[in-house]
């Protein structure tokens, strides 16, 4: 099996971790890219919004040749995990979708984070905020790298077709959520796996929107269970 894991707006360090926790668990081949724009790389022309860079991701399995491929994403890589299920690649046979954001739940909003400084982000993203790293000195504004996920998502990140659209993926989808997340609460998840047809949810004690970096055990442990078979 290989995973492809697609990281969020906090950029690739994110899931660097995780990562290497997975590949040495499982032998399995993992896949972490930078999406394009993101960690000062640069942005080709066309890419412009989450299904173009989702189908960048499913040309670049077709020139790697790559079979059985779990997509696993967090926060923004979870809406674009959905959005590779929803191109119907032979190559992807299941999503994982960790905190995804994308898509509008009536009463459960997306927290703004395009304009919050690191402090507060960490607050917002982590059951225990002491468990987040440090952010660097002198970041007052948001990070190079939101701003490079505004750019794919616009500044609402969320697309209002997404929900409705969800009930095309016709692979197996798990949805993974953080209870303590504070960017996409508990209610938004189960309405992102309710959107998916099949779709299981599982919540996660203790942890908030970065499962990877809070409890990767945990999460490991979860993914394991829930892709088991």
């Amino acid at each position: 099996m290989t995973y492809l894991l697609l990281h969020g707006g906090g950029g690739v360090a994110t899931m660097v971790g995780f990562a290497d926790l997975l590949a040495e668990r499982t032998h399995s081949r993992v896949l972490l890219p930078t999406h394009p724009g993101f960690g000062g790389t640069p942005k080709p022309e066309g890419l412009n919004s989450v299904t173009d860079l989702a189908r960048r991701y499913v040309e670049q399995l077709e020139e790697l040749d790559l079979a059985d491929v779990t997509v696993l994403g967090n926060s923004f890589g979870g809406w674009l995990a959905a959005e590779i299920a929803l191109l119907h690649s032979p190559r992807v046979s299941r999503a994982v979708i960790v905190d995804g954001i994308g898509i509008e739940v009536g009463g459960h909003p997306i927290t703004d984070v395009s304009g919050l400084p690191a402090t507060e982000l960490r607050a917002f993203s982590f059951h225990d905020p002491s468990k987040a790293p440090v952010p660097p000195a002198g970041g007052k504004g948001p990070s190079p790298d939101v701003l490079a996920l505004i750019g794919y998502t616009g500044p609402a990140m969320l697309d209002p077709t997404l929900s409705k659209r969800l009930g095309d993926i016709d692979i197996p989808a798990h949805v993974l959520w953080g209870e303590s997340d504070g960017i996409a609460d508990p209610e938004y998840g189960r309405a992102f796996a309710a959107a998916i047809p099949g779709a299981t949810f599982t919540l996660l004690p203790q942890t908030g929107h970065l499962p990877q970096l809070e409890t990767p055990e945990e999460l490991l442990g979860a993914l394991l269970e829930v892709t088991a078979g």
